[in-house]
């Protein structure tokens, strides 16, 4: 492997590793208070749009990042989306 490499695949690991994070806190808590749906929305677009350059330009590091964060902005969405089904009455402006 060589240094860019290792770089490259390092910047991803932090990456990728912070966003699960968040994501799973979300679902422990129980709650996606505050977490607007639009910031999945739109991780989910540029990641996929990322994906297809990463593709397109062969680089193997920036696809497999950019597919991990696409898998996890639809998880993080998901989560938000079911969390506001669930408390639907929580939400309601009083």
């Amino acid at each position: 492997m060589s240094f860019q490499e290792f770089v490259g695949w390092s910047a991803s690991a932090v990456l990728v590793l912070t966003i699960v994070t968040q994501v799973h806190r979300q679902w422990q808590q129980g709650s996606s208070k505050g977490v607007s749906k639009w910031l999945f929305i739109g991780q989910m677009a540029a990641s996929g749009g990322f994906f297809l350059y990463s593709w397109l330009i062969h680089d193997v590091v920036f696809l497999f990042t950019n597919a991990l964060m696409m898998m996890s902005a639809a998880v993080g969405l998901g989560i938000v989306l079911w969390h506001r089904m669930k408390h639907r009455d929580e939400e309601q402006p009083k």
